[in-house]
Formats: structure tokens, C-alpha cells, sequence
């Protein structure tokens, strides 16, 4: 059983908190806020020793594994240092997601995970979700084929954070790049444009237009301007054999054969302990899933959602800012 503290007792850090409490691979034994009430809290709520400085609890505790669930500017200022502290004290981190929207830090957290052969990870949860799975092991099959292009969009409601004209594209876009990295590979170019919808200060729908380092291209939707009744996700992947659609996380997965009319499809169960009923469901699969290869002795590099891979989606993230910035297709550096 892993020794796991949470970092940052805001509602994800508690979400992360209330999962280890019930993972059998988990052995939550400490929690940390600088916000002296919401560490006790945390403490108590978790029948768990509490503390406001990282350094004092990783050196009381020693943790196996931590969680950064920390905020800050555009919620990701405030991941670094308390990443770095975990990792130098021994732990292996998963840290919220963006890993850092400064991109030289987001480099140096990467770096030292590598010199410490610690396992380091970002908290993409919506790759975890059987039906990302399911479209994965379609393509590894083979069934979709050489990749022509993907098609992602994502949308949630209206935040009120206006602190940041880039907010939407920062906060969300990990998610999206990342979907869209994790099927095709690593993106080459990018070219953004971008609008603010009535009464915004920050660029609240955006869209990318992308080619892959393996030729193929790609488009993105983002948006902060749409209710959350309406559906929020659809990741669509082709190739030359075939096209997938993974629709809204966990909703379902669909696979559409180029030289069959029979369509293979994975969809949300009715009922049963394999249904998704909320998002807490995707933090459960990835936040799991994290545990299971740390507590089998994977390498850092075999981490799935790996701290290269938030870094690689902030360059990403970067380039569509530049673009938006210079009107021009901004090329990403390696």
C-alpha cells in the first residue's frame, strides 16, 4: 500500500483526498494547505495529520506518492514549487493539470522528476475513461489505420476567473491538446484564432488549426460560452481504415470500418459498478490508474499522462497564444 498526501485542500484537493481514502493500492496519511483552516479541516474531515508548510509534512511523513492539487494564477502558478519539494523529498507526484503555464518552469519540473527517477504525472483524466480505452486499443489494432486527421472539441460553462485574457485557453485546452496528442503524436504547427463572446474580457471560444509531426491534421474547438446542459466532449480520430468518435469522456465510443457498414460501438452502462455517473468517476480511473503503475514499479517513462506530456501540451497551448498574438503559424520548438 502506497503512502499518499494531498497538497492543496480547495474541492479537487479533497476530490483527490476522498479517492485515496477509498483506493485499496492508497494509504492517505497527511494533507497540507497554506490556509490554516482548510488544512484542519482537511485533517479532520480525513482523520489525517494536517499541516500548512509541504516541507514539514513530506519530511514527518515521508510519502510515497503525492498529489499537487494547489491553484493559483490561471490555476497552475502555485504547482511548481510544492512539485519540486515532493519530488526532491522522494515522492512520485501527479500534479493538476496545467503542469505549469510558464513553460521554463513547467521544463524544470519535468527535469527534475528525470534526475530523481521519480514518476511524474499530470492529471489528464479524460484519456482514462473506458471509452478513450477503447479507442486506443482500436488504433493500436490497427483498425483506424495511417492517422488523416483529428477533430476534438470541448466546452463547458461560463467561469466567472476574467483575471487572465488567456484564461480559457490555458485552463481548459490541456485537456483538448492532450486528447489530441494522446491519438495522433506530437503537433508540428498551430494556427489560432479566437473571439470574445458578449460581456467577456478574456478570449472565451477559440479555434486551432493543427498539423501533426506525423503529416496528419487536425482542428480544435474550445469554448467557455456554452451551458453545461449541452454535451461537452467529441474527439474524432480517422485514417485511411477507419474513423473512432469518442463522445463527452465516458459516454461512448464508436468505431466506423472505411470497408464495413457494421459500425463497433462501447457505450456508458445502464447501471452496474462499470457506469460512470459523474466526473468524479474520471478522477477515480485516472488518479487509480496512477497508483496501480507506481505500485508495479513502472519506470518515469512509462508513466500514461506523464509530466513531458503536460509540458508537451503547454507548448502547444503557448503556440496558439503566439499565433493568436502575431497572426501567424507558429511552428513548436522540441
Amino acid at each position: 500500500m502506497l503512502r499518499v498526501c494531498v497538497i492543496g485542500m480547495g474541492p479537487i484537493g479533497n476530490l483527490h483526498a476522498r479517492i485515496y481514502k477509498a483506493d485499496e493500492l492508497a494509504e492517505l496519511v497527511g494533507v497540507c494547505d497554506i490556509v490554516p483552516e482548510r488544512a484542519q479541516a482537511g485533517g479532520e474531515r480525513y482523520g489525517v495529520p494536517a499541516f500548512t508548510r509541504a516541507p514539514d509534512m513530506l519530511a514527518a511523513l515521508k510519502p510515497d506518492v503525492v498529489s499537487i492539487c494547489t491553484g493559483g494564477y490561471e490555476y497552475s502558478s502555485d504547482h511548481y514549487e510544492p512539485t519540486l519539494q515532493a519530488l526532491e523529498a522522494g515522492a512520485h507526484v501527479l500534479c493538476e493539470k496545467p503542469i505549469s503555464n510558464e513553460i521554463a518552469k513547467a521544463e524544470e519540473m519535468v527535469r527534475v522528476a528525470k534526475q530523481r527517477r521519480r514518476c511524474f504525472a499530470v492529471d489528464f483524466n479524460h484519456r482514462f475513461t473506458p471509452a478513450a480505452y477503447y479507442a486506443k486499443q482500436w488504433q493500436n489494432e490497427g483498425r483506424i489505420g495511417s492517422l488523416l486527421f483529428i477533430n476534438m472539441a470541448l466546452w463547458i460553462g461560463r467561469p466567472k476567473d476574467e483575471s487572465s485574457v488567456y484564461y480559457q485557453m490555458k485552463a481548459l485546452n490541456p485537456h483538448s491538446v492532450d486528447m489530441m496528442r494522446h491519438y495522433g503524436g506530437d503537433i508540428a504547427k498551430v494556427q489560432c484564432f479566437a473571439m470574445k463572446a458578449p460581456g467577456r474580457q478574456m478570449w472565451s471560444t477559440t479555434s486551432w488549426n493543427m498539423q501533426f509531426k506525423n503529416g496528419a491534421v487536425g482542428h480544435l474547438t474550445s469554448s467557455y460560452d456554452i451551458g453545461r446542459g449541452h454535451p461537452m466532449e467529441r474527439c474524432e480520430i480517422a485514417g485511411v481504415e477507419g474513423r473512432v468518435v469518442v463522445e463527452d469522456m465516458w459516454e461512448r465510443a464508436t468505431l466506423y470500418p472505411a470497408k464495413d457498414l457494421v459500425k463497433l460501438q462501447y457505450s456508458n452502462p445502464v447501471f452496474g459498478s462499470e457506469r460512470y455517473r459523474d466526473f468524479d468517476d474520471t478522477f477515480r480511473a485516472r488518479i487509480h490508474a496512477f497508483l496501480k503503475q507506481v505500485a508495479e514499479g513502472a519506470a518515469p517513462e512509462e508513466i500514461d499522462g506523464s509530466g513531458e506530456d503536460g509540458l508537451k501540451a503547454q507548448k502547444v497551448i503557448q503556440a496558439g497564444i503566439d499565433s493568436l498574438i502575431s497572426g501567424s503559424i507558429v511552428t513548436i520548438d522540441d
